[in-house]
């Protein structure tokens, strides 16, 4: 079992033994939960976009870029003439 001081401010630092056995780096984020008297801290590792490629499935299909520069200049068009009027 492992130690940490509590500070005047409330902070501990984790120890390297429990940063290494759960992959814990610097940056990373940790929650914290609290289950009667015992406090449960789980990491959380951010995870890049391109790892999140193709975990959503496409619920149509992608229009395509000269379509949407269309659309978005459409829209743009139509808040301008609507600010202009106001």
């Amino acid at each position: 079992m492992q130690q940490a001081k509590v500070t005047y401010k409330g902070q501990i630092t984790i120890p390297k033994a429990v940063r290494d056995a759960l992959n814990i780096e610097e940056g990373d984020s940790v929650t914290l939960r609290v289950e009667g008297e015992h406090a449960i801290l789980r990491p959380v590792k951010k995870k890049a976009l391109l790892e999140f490629f193709g975990v959503f499935p496409a619920t149509k299909p992608y229009p395509g870029t000269a379509s949407l520069r269309k659309r978005v200049g459409k829209k743009l068009g139509e808040n301008l003439c609507a600010r202009m009027k106001s």
